[in-house]
Protein backbone atom coordinates (compact mmCIF):
# COMPACT_ATOMS: atom_id res chain seq x y z
CA UNK A 1 0.00 0.00 0.00
CA UNK A 2 1.04 3.47 0.17
CA UNK A 3 -0.09 6.93 1.53
CA UNK A 4 -2.23 6.84 4.50
CA UNK A 5 -5.42 4.60 5.45
CA UNK A 6 -7.38 5.26 8.12
CA UNK A 7 -9.38 2.44 10.58
CA UNK A 8 -12.40 4.07 12.67
CA UNK A 9 -13.99 2.36 15.25
CA UNK A 10 -17.19 4.48 17.41
CA UNK A 11 -18.57 7.70 17.41
CA UNK A 12 -18.54 10.39 15.35
CA UNK A 13 -16.17 12.32 17.31
CA UNK A 14 -13.77 9.76 16.09
CA UNK A 15 -15.01 10.02 12.34
CA UNK A 16 -13.95 13.99 12.67
CA UNK A 17 -10.64 13.29 14.58
CA UNK A 18 -9.85 10.57 11.38
CA UNK A 19 -9.85 13.12 9.16
CA UNK A 20 -7.67 15.36 11.22
CA UNK A 21 -5.52 12.83 12.12
CA UNK A 22 -5.40 11.60 7.64
CA UNK A 23 -4.11 15.68 7.55
CA UNK A 24 -2.18 15.59 9.85
CA UNK A 25 -0.05 12.67 9.10
CA UNK A 26 -0.15 13.22 5.36
CA UNK A 27 1.74 16.99 6.32
CA UNK A 28 4.04 14.90 8.38
CA UNK A 29 5.06 13.31 5.10
CA UNK A 30 4.15 9.63 6.79
CA UNK A 31 3.45 7.24 3.98
CA UNK A 32 2.68 3.46 3.66
CA UNK A 33 0.59 3.64 7.14
CA UNK A 34 -2.19 2.50 8.50
CA UNK A 35 -4.03 4.72 11.71
CA UNK A 36 -5.97 2.74 13.97
CA UNK A 37 -8.64 5.54 15.46
CA UNK A 38 -10.06 3.08 18.25
CA UNK A 39 -12.81 3.31 20.46
CA UNK A 40 -13.14 2.58 24.18
CA UNK A 41 -17.02 2.24 25.05
CA UNK A 42 -17.06 -1.59 25.69
CA UNK A 43 -14.52 -4.58 26.01
CA UNK A 44 -15.84 -5.48 22.54
CA UNK A 45 -15.11 -2.40 20.71
CA UNK A 46 -11.66 -3.33 22.32
CA UNK A 47 -11.74 -6.34 20.75
CA UNK A 48 -13.02 -5.56 17.56
CA UNK A 49 -9.62 -2.98 17.67
CA UNK A 50 -7.14 -5.54 18.44
CA UNK A 51 -8.58 -7.85 15.27
CA UNK A 52 -8.78 -5.20 12.38
CA UNK A 53 -4.97 -4.81 13.76
CA UNK A 54 -4.02 -7.97 13.52
CA UNK A 55 -5.48 -8.14 10.29
CA UNK A 56 -4.27 -4.91 8.88
CA UNK A 57 -0.96 -6.98 9.58
CA UNK A 58 -1.68 -9.76 7.93
CA UNK A 59 -2.88 -7.73 5.01
CA UNK A 60 -0.05 -5.20 4.56
CA UNK A 61 3.24 -6.91 6.02
CA UNK A 62 5.47 -4.01 5.14
CA UNK A 63 3.30 -0.77 6.38
CA UNK A 64 3.60 1.20 9.53
CA UNK A 65 0.54 0.42 12.21
CA UNK A 66 -0.19 3.42 14.19
CA UNK A 67 -3.18 2.56 16.88
CA UNK A 68 -4.69 5.72 18.76
CA UNK A 69 -8.30 6.59 20.62
CA UNK A 70 -10.19 5.92 23.17
CA UNK A 71 -8.78 2.21 24.14
CA UNK A 72 -4.95 3.35 22.60
CA UNK A 73 -5.63 6.57 25.84
CA UNK A 74 -7.06 3.75 28.62
CA UNK A 75 -5.64 0.59 27.79
CA UNK A 76 -1.92 1.63 26.71
CA UNK A 77 -0.14 -0.51 27.25
CA UNK A 78 -2.22 -3.62 25.87
CA UNK A 79 -1.89 -2.15 22.40
CA UNK A 80 2.14 -1.39 22.73
CA UNK A 81 3.19 -4.97 23.57
CA UNK A 82 1.23 -6.18 20.18
CA UNK A 83 3.61 -7.38 18.08
CA UNK A 84 1.06 -6.29 15.47
CA UNK A 85 1.89 -2.80 16.26
CA UNK A 86 4.67 0.14 15.71
CA UNK A 87 3.36 3.03 17.72
CA UNK A 88 0.24 3.67 20.11
CA UNK A 89 -0.53 7.22 19.86
CA UNK A 90 -2.99 9.10 23.07
CA UNK A 91 -5.47 11.35 21.90
CA UNK A 92 -3.97 14.33 21.96
CA UNK A 93 -1.05 13.48 19.98
CA UNK A 94 -3.17 11.60 17.40
CA UNK A 95 -4.49 15.10 16.38
CA UNK A 96 -0.49 16.79 16.06
CA UNK A 97 1.33 16.23 12.60
CA UNK A 98 4.53 16.48 15.01
CA UNK A 99 3.56 13.03 16.07
CA UNK A 100 3.92 11.25 12.71
CA UNK A 101 7.75 12.85 12.12
CA UNK A 102 8.64 11.53 15.44
CA UNK A 103 7.43 8.26 15.71
CA UNK A 104 9.94 5.10 16.55
CA UNK A 105 11.46 2.74 14.00
CA UNK A 106 10.33 -0.38 13.87
CA UNK A 107 11.17 -3.19 16.00
CA UNK A 108 11.58 -1.26 19.29
CA UNK A 109 10.12 -1.99 22.14
CA UNK A 110 6.45 -1.66 23.86
CA UNK A 111 7.87 1.33 26.04
CA UNK A 112 9.52 3.05 23.23
CA UNK A 113 6.27 2.24 21.63
CA UNK A 114 4.52 4.86 23.67
CA UNK A 115 3.50 8.75 22.87
CA UNK A 116 0.72 8.79 25.16
CA UNK A 117 0.31 11.72 27.95
CA UNK A 118 -1.97 12.21 30.71
CA UNK A 119 -4.93 13.31 29.28
CA UNK A 120 -6.54 14.87 32.54
CA UNK A 121 -3.62 17.34 31.94
CA UNK A 122 -5.34 18.92 28.95
CA UNK A 123 -7.15 22.01 29.23
CA UNK A 124 -8.57 22.80 25.45
CA UNK A 125 -9.43 21.68 22.30
CA UNK A 126 -7.50 23.32 19.29
CA UNK A 127 -9.94 23.95 16.40
CA UNK A 128 -9.21 21.83 13.68
CA UNK A 129 -9.66 22.55 9.85
CA UNK A 130 -11.03 20.07 7.59
CA UNK A 131 -13.16 20.78 4.38
CA UNK A 132 -13.94 17.09 3.80
CA UNK A 133 -15.30 13.73 5.19
CA UNK A 134 -14.22 10.99 3.81
CA UNK A 135 -17.31 8.57 2.89
CA UNK A 136 -20.39 10.84 4.20
CA UNK A 137 -22.49 13.49 2.66
CA UNK A 138 -23.06 14.85 6.20
CA UNK A 139 -19.86 16.47 7.93
CA UNK A 140 -19.16 16.41 11.30
CA UNK A 141 -17.75 19.36 13.90
CA UNK A 142 -15.76 18.80 16.89
CA UNK A 143 -17.46 21.50 19.48
CA UNK A 144 -16.77 19.85 22.41
CA UNK A 145 -14.52 16.87 23.88
CA UNK A 146 -13.96 15.63 27.23
CA UNK A 147 -16.41 14.79 30.13
CA UNK A 148 -16.62 16.60 33.62
CA UNK A 149 -19.15 13.88 34.51
CA UNK A 150 -18.38 10.23 36.03
CA UNK A 151 -21.07 8.14 35.21
CA UNK A 152 -19.88 4.32 36.90
CA UNK A 153 -20.52 2.53 33.90
CA UNK A 154 -17.81 4.93 31.58
CA UNK A 155 -14.56 4.81 30.56
CA UNK A 156 -14.12 7.84 28.32
CA UNK A 157 -13.57 10.82 30.72
CA UNK A 158 -10.36 9.12 31.24
CA UNK A 159 -9.84 8.57 27.33
CA UNK A 160 -10.64 12.18 26.79
CA UNK A 161 -9.98 13.87 29.50
CA UNK A 162 -12.34 17.00 31.30
CA UNK A 163 -14.69 18.76 29.28
CA UNK A 164 -13.55 21.80 27.08
CA UNK A 165 -15.16 23.70 23.79
CA UNK A 166 -13.81 24.30 20.66
CA UNK A 167 -14.52 28.49 20.32
CA UNK A 168 -17.89 29.53 18.33
CA UNK A 169 -15.89 31.35 15.81
CA UNK A 170 -14.03 28.16 15.19
CA UNK A 171 -16.75 26.40 15.20
CA UNK A 172 -18.37 29.36 12.43
CA UNK A 173 -15.58 29.07 10.24
CA UNK A 174 -14.84 25.41 9.85
CA UNK A 175 -19.04 24.57 9.15
CA UNK A 176 -18.54 27.54 6.46
CA UNK A 177 -15.60 25.68 5.19
CA UNK A 178 -17.20 23.02 5.25
CA UNK A 179 -21.17 24.41 3.36
CA UNK A 180 -18.61 25.94 0.78
CA UNK A 181 -16.82 22.40 0.06
CA UNK A 182 -20.87 21.27 -0.76
CA UNK A 183 -22.25 19.76 2.80
CA UNK A 184 -25.50 21.03 2.75
CA UNK A 185 -26.16 19.06 6.66
CA UNK A 186 -23.54 20.12 9.46
CA UNK A 187 -24.23 17.37 12.62
CA UNK A 188 -22.57 18.90 15.75
CA UNK A 189 -20.67 16.34 18.07
CA UNK A 190 -19.08 16.03 21.13
CA UNK A 191 -18.52 13.97 24.01
CA UNK A 192 -20.66 15.40 26.17
CA UNK A 193 -21.72 18.24 23.43
CA UNK A 194 -24.58 19.88 25.96
CA UNK A 195 -21.79 21.07 28.19
CA UNK A 196 -20.65 23.19 25.38
CA UNK A 197 -19.36 26.93 26.73
CA UNK A 198 -19.15 25.81 30.09
CA UNK A 199 -15.53 27.04 30.03
CA UNK A 200 -15.57 29.80 27.73
CA UNK A 201 -16.22 33.18 28.00
CA UNK A 202 -19.73 34.47 28.69
CA UNK A 203 -20.45 30.74 28.74
CA UNK A 204 -22.50 30.30 25.61
CA UNK A 205 -24.74 27.28 25.14
CA UNK A 206 -24.99 24.28 22.42
CA UNK A 207 -28.18 25.78 21.73
CA UNK A 208 -27.28 29.45 21.33
CA UNK A 209 -24.04 27.84 18.85
CA UNK A 210 -26.64 26.08 16.73
CA UNK A 211 -28.32 29.33 16.90
CA UNK A 212 -25.48 30.88 15.47
CA UNK A 213 -24.43 28.97 13.11
CA UNK A 214 -27.67 29.10 11.32
CA UNK A 215 -28.06 32.60 11.25
CA UNK A 216 -24.54 33.53 9.92
CA UNK A 217 -24.07 30.39 7.40
CA UNK A 218 -27.58 30.55 5.29
CA UNK A 219 -26.24 27.73 2.88
CA UNK A 220 -26.61 25.47 6.16
CA UNK A 221 -29.85 23.25 4.49
CA UNK A 222 -29.67 21.29 7.54
CA UNK A 223 -28.50 21.07 10.97
CA UNK A 224 -27.71 17.77 13.48
CA UNK A 225 -27.12 17.30 16.89
CA UNK A 226 -24.79 14.12 17.50
CA UNK A 227 -26.19 12.79 20.72
CA UNK A 228 -28.01 15.14 23.85
CA UNK A 229 -27.81 14.58 27.89
CA UNK A 230 -31.63 16.00 27.88
CA UNK A 231 -31.04 17.23 31.39
CA UNK A 232 -28.66 19.84 30.05
CA UNK A 233 -30.97 21.07 27.14
CA UNK A 234 -30.88 24.76 27.28
CA UNK A 235 -34.07 27.22 26.32
CA UNK A 236 -31.84 28.24 22.94
CA UNK A 237 -31.96 24.69 22.03
CA UNK A 238 -35.55 24.79 22.92
CA UNK A 239 -36.66 27.26 20.72
CA UNK A 240 -34.64 25.91 17.33
CA UNK A 241 -36.66 23.39 18.10
CA UNK A 242 -39.71 25.15 18.05
CA UNK A 243 -39.34 27.12 15.47
CA UNK A 244 -36.55 26.24 13.64
CA UNK A 245 -37.23 24.15 10.15
CA UNK A 246 -33.37 23.58 9.14
CA UNK A 247 -32.82 22.36 12.86
CA UNK A 248 -33.45 18.40 12.05
CA UNK A 249 -36.30 16.95 13.92
CA UNK A 250 -34.47 13.96 15.83
CA UNK A 251 -32.23 13.95 19.13
CA UNK A 252 -30.50 10.91 20.13
CA UNK A 253 -30.53 11.15 24.14
CA UNK A 254 -28.17 9.33 26.60
CA UNK A 255 -30.88 8.00 28.62
CA UNK A 256 -28.78 4.77 29.54
CA UNK A 257 -31.97 3.45 31.78
CA UNK A 258 -35.04 3.65 32.86
CA UNK A 259 -35.16 2.60 36.32
CA UNK A 260 -34.46 5.39 38.80
CA UNK A 261 -32.08 3.04 41.65
CA UNK A 262 -30.50 2.13 38.66
CA UNK A 263 -29.96 5.75 37.50
CA UNK A 264 -28.89 6.91 40.51
CA UNK A 265 -26.30 3.52 40.83
CA UNK A 266 -24.57 4.93 37.34
CA UNK A 267 -24.53 7.88 38.66
CA UNK A 268 -26.64 9.93 35.99
CA UNK A 269 -28.29 13.48 36.37
CA UNK A 270 -32.20 12.62 35.03
CA UNK A 271 -34.42 10.87 36.77
CA UNK A 272 -37.02 8.66 34.67
CA UNK A 273 -40.06 10.94 35.13
CA UNK A 274 -37.49 14.17 33.61
CA UNK A 275 -36.72 12.29 30.57
CA UNK A 276 -39.84 11.40 29.54
CA UNK A 277 -40.89 15.00 30.69
CA UNK A 278 -38.32 16.61 28.15
CA UNK A 279 -39.75 14.07 25.19
CA UNK A 280 -42.98 15.31 25.90
CA UNK A 281 -42.39 18.75 25.61
CA UNK A 282 -39.80 18.28 22.61
CA UNK A 283 -42.94 16.33 20.74
CA UNK A 284 -45.38 19.21 22.19
CA UNK A 285 -43.08 21.60 20.80
CA UNK A 286 -42.42 19.90 16.90
CA UNK A 287 -44.70 16.36 16.87
CA UNK A 288 -42.61 14.70 14.19
CA UNK A 289 -39.67 14.49 16.19
CA UNK A 290 -38.48 11.21 15.81
CA UNK A 291 -36.09 9.72 19.01
CA UNK A 292 -32.72 7.03 19.74
CA UNK A 293 -31.89 6.52 22.56
CA UNK A 294 -28.75 4.81 23.72
CA UNK A 295 -29.38 2.24 27.00
CA UNK A 296 -27.30 -0.43 28.98
CA UNK A 297 -29.15 -3.80 29.98
CA UNK A 298 -27.91 -6.12 32.33
CA UNK A 299 -26.08 -2.81 34.97
CA UNK A 300 -24.93 -4.79 37.99
CA UNK A 301 -27.53 -4.81 40.55
CA UNK A 302 -30.33 -5.05 37.24
CA UNK A 303 -33.19 -6.98 38.99
CA UNK A 304 -36.04 -8.44 36.81
CA UNK A 305 -37.95 -5.58 37.69
CA UNK A 306 -35.72 -2.72 37.21
CA UNK A 307 -35.05 -4.21 33.80
CA UNK A 308 -39.25 -4.01 33.03
CA UNK A 309 -38.56 -0.28 33.62
CA UNK A 310 -35.98 -0.35 31.39
CA UNK A 311 -38.26 -0.94 28.29
CA UNK A 312 -41.26 0.65 29.76
CA UNK A 313 -39.44 3.95 29.51
CA UNK A 314 -38.08 2.95 25.40
CA UNK A 315 -41.98 1.97 24.96
CA UNK A 316 -43.48 4.99 26.46
CA UNK A 317 -41.44 7.24 25.18
CA UNK A 318 -41.47 5.55 21.57
CA UNK A 319 -38.04 5.35 20.92
CA UNK A 320 -38.01 4.84 17.62
CA UNK A 321 -33.75 4.48 17.32
CA UNK A 322 -32.88 2.31 20.11
CA UNK A 323 -29.20 1.23 20.79
CA UNK A 324 -28.67 -1.39 22.87
CA UNK A 325 -25.53 -1.72 25.07
CA UNK A 326 -25.15 -5.29 26.85
CA UNK A 327 -23.39 -3.88 30.19
CA UNK A 328 -19.87 -4.27 29.69
CA UNK A 329 -17.39 -3.99 32.96
CA UNK A 330 -14.55 -1.76 32.12
CA UNK A 331 -11.57 -2.07 34.14
CA UNK A 332 -10.95 1.62 36.80
CA UNK A 333 -15.10 2.32 37.03
CA UNK A 334 -17.17 1.91 40.27
CA UNK A 335 -20.09 -0.62 38.20
CA UNK A 336 -16.84 -3.10 37.61
CA UNK A 337 -16.80 -3.44 41.28
CA UNK A 338 -20.02 -4.20 42.17
CA UNK A 339 -22.09 -7.01 42.16
CA UNK A 340 -22.35 -8.50 38.91
CA UNK A 341 -24.80 -10.26 37.00
CA UNK A 342 -23.93 -13.50 34.64
CA UNK A 343 -23.06 -12.64 31.67
CA UNK A 344 -25.78 -14.84 29.67
CA UNK A 345 -28.07 -13.40 31.42
CA UNK A 346 -27.26 -9.75 30.63
CA UNK A 347 -26.92 -10.89 26.91
CA UNK A 348 -30.54 -12.19 27.73
CA UNK A 349 -31.74 -9.01 28.30
CA UNK A 350 -29.80 -7.31 25.98
CA UNK A 351 -31.84 -8.98 23.30
CA UNK A 352 -35.07 -8.70 24.78
CA UNK A 353 -34.69 -4.72 24.85
CA UNK A 354 -33.17 -4.96 21.24
CA UNK A 355 -36.23 -6.49 20.49
CA UNK A 356 -38.47 -4.21 22.05
CA UNK A 357 -36.77 -1.33 20.12
CA UNK A 358 -37.15 -3.19 16.92
CA UNK A 359 -40.91 -3.14 17.69
CA UNK A 360 -40.64 0.22 18.38
CA UNK A 361 -38.95 0.88 15.10
CA UNK A 362 -41.70 -0.86 13.08
CA UNK A 363 -44.16 1.20 14.42
CA UNK A 364 -42.09 4.08 13.47
CA UNK A 365 -41.90 2.79 10.15
CA UNK A 366 -45.37 2.27 9.95
CA UNK A 367 -46.30 5.79 10.84
CA UNK A 368 -44.42 7.16 8.31
CA UNK A 369 -46.35 5.27 5.47
CA UNK A 370 -48.01 8.06 3.29
CA UNK A 371 -46.32 10.87 3.85
CA UNK A 372 -43.96 13.37 2.37
CA UNK A 373 -40.21 13.51 3.35
CA UNK A 374 -37.21 15.46 2.15
CA UNK A 375 -34.78 13.44 1.87
CA UNK A 376 -30.87 14.04 1.91
CA UNK A 377 -29.36 11.19 -0.69
CA UNK A 378 -26.49 9.22 0.56
CA UNK A 379 -23.42 7.22 -1.01
CA UNK A 380 -24.91 3.42 -1.03
CA UNK A 381 -28.19 4.00 -2.39
CA UNK A 382 -29.40 4.84 0.84
CA UNK A 383 -30.82 8.45 2.33
CA UNK A 384 -32.28 9.71 5.82
CA UNK A 385 -35.40 11.85 6.27
CA UNK A 386 -35.50 15.02 8.21
CA UNK A 387 -36.20 12.46 11.54
CA UNK A 388 -33.55 10.33 10.77
CA UNK A 389 -35.24 7.29 8.95
CA UNK A 390 -33.79 5.17 6.68
CA UNK A 391 -35.17 5.28 2.82
CA UNK A 392 -34.28 3.38 0.18
CA UNK A 393 -33.43 5.78 -2.93
CA UNK A 394 -31.63 3.42 -5.78
CA UNK A 395 -30.24 5.73 -8.66
CA UNK A 396 -30.47 9.27 -7.06
CA UNK A 397 -27.32 11.27 -6.69
CA UNK A 398 -25.57 11.59 -3.33
CA UNK A 399 -25.54 14.76 -1.71
CA UNK A 400 -28.82 15.98 -2.98
CA UNK A 401 -31.87 16.67 -1.39
CA UNK A 402 -35.31 15.65 -2.87
CA UNK A 403 -38.95 15.21 -2.10
CA UNK A 404 -40.54 12.31 -2.03
CA UNK A 405 -43.88 10.41 -0.57
CA UNK A 406 -43.26 7.52 1.30
CA UNK A 407 -45.32 4.08 0.21
CA UNK A 408 -44.24 1.72 2.73
CA UNK A 409 -41.60 0.07 3.96
CA UNK A 410 -40.05 -3.56 4.38
CA UNK A 411 -39.10 -3.57 7.52
CA UNK A 412 -35.79 -2.05 7.76
CA UNK A 413 -36.02 0.94 5.72
CA UNK A 414 -38.78 3.12 4.01
CA UNK A 415 -39.98 2.91 0.42
CA UNK A 416 -40.54 5.91 -1.61
CA UNK A 417 -41.67 7.63 -4.79
CA UNK A 418 -39.55 10.60 -6.06
CA UNK A 419 -41.98 14.06 -6.05
CA UNK A 420 -39.64 16.37 -7.32
CA UNK A 421 -36.86 15.24 -10.09
CA UNK A 422 -34.79 18.11 -9.37
CA UNK A 423 -32.28 18.48 -6.12
CA UNK A 424 -33.54 20.82 -3.93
Amino acid sequence: MSGVEVITFGCRLNTYESEVMRAEAEKAGLNNAILVNTCAVTGEAVRQARQAIRRARRDNPHARIIVTGCAAQTEKQTFAEMAEVDAVLGNEEKLKSASYRSLPDFGVSAEEKLRVNDIMSVRATAPQMIRHIDGHVRAFIQVQNGCDHRCTFCIIPYGRGNSRSVPMGAVVDQARNLTESGYCEIVLTGVDATSYGADLPGTPTLGLLAKTLLKQIPDIRRLRLSSIDSIEADRHLMDLIADEPRFMPHLHLSLQHGDDMILKRMKRRHSRAEAISFIEDVRRLRPETSFGADMIAGFPTETEEMFANAVGLAEEAAIAHLHVFPYSPRPGTPAARMPQLDRALVKERAARLREAGQRLHQTHLDSMAGTRQWLLVENNGLAHTENFTLVAAPGLRPRDLVQVAITGHNGKHLDMQLLAADAA
